[in-house]
């Protein structure tokens, strides 16, 4: 498929009180590419043009397990705090220079790195230091509001209050992010469904998504987790 494929994504927002268990005043989004397969690790996100709710505490988790972060894809609010725990039987170092947020845990195994809070919106991408394949992505958002896609290429926004949105759509390999930014669509979530249709492309996937390799295991073993073990 062409690096510069284009991306369908449909969002259906219903607002339908039945007996039969639809969504009541939430948001579902499906996104597909040009050849109609489902996408998965997009991040659909909707701003409420009334303002944003109050901050609470939010945590999150982003677990690094078989050599992988894991979700590959995280999407909350600014002021979140995120634990990275290490559940591989090797040591893993964990940074990041985006600015959005820049900072390291060297070489740990199990809890023992201390949370980090992002407290500034933006993107942040995770790399580690010993394992380069090792890549995952964070969207930091002002609005709580946001769900990411499935394998099935669906995501919903579950129990949005009714009132007015700005809906965006975000890919980490996706090309012209800040013109998304800069042209929402917006919708009212109420009784009445209403649709909403994003185009993006993508750049080449090997610009934000390395493929973990064959012999990992057998070349990254040890209690290091370095090449060839201890």
């Amino acid at each position: 498929m062409s690096s510069s494929r284009t991306l369908f994504v449909a969002l259906l927002v219903a607002g339908l009180a039945s007996a039969g268990g639809a969504l009541a005043g939430g948001l579902a989004g499906t996104v597909r590419d040009d050849a109609g397969k489902p996408v998965a690790d997009a991040v659909i996100y909707a701003t409420p043009l009334a303002g944003l709710p109050a901050a609470i505490v939010t945590r999150a988790v982003i677990d690094q397990v078989d050599k992988l972060y894991s979700p590959f894809v995280t999407a909350f609010r600014a002021g979140t705090t995120v634990t990275f725990p290490n559940k591989d039987n090797i040591k893993h170092h964990l940074y990041s220079v985006s600015p959005a947020k820049s900072f390291e845990r060297p070489l740990y195994k199990g809890r023992k790195a201390s949370p980090v809070v992002f407290d500034k919106p933006g993107e942040v991408t995770l790399g580690c230091n010993i394992h380069d394949w090792m890549i995952a992505h964070v969207l930091v958002l002002e609005t709580p509001h946001a769900a990411v896609t499935d394998q099935a290429g669906r995501a919903v926004i579950a129990a949005l209050p009714a009132g007015d949105y700005e809906v965006r759509v975000w890919h980490p390999g996706m090309k012209g992010k800040k013109k998304a930014v800069r042209n929402p669509r917006k919708i009212t979530v109420a009784a009445a469904a209403a649709e909403v249709a994003f185009e993006i492309r993508l750049r080449p996937k090997k610009r934000w998504w390395r493929k973990k390799p064959k012999d990992a295991d057998k070349k990254y073993s040890g209690d290091e987790g370095f090449a060839g073990g201890n």
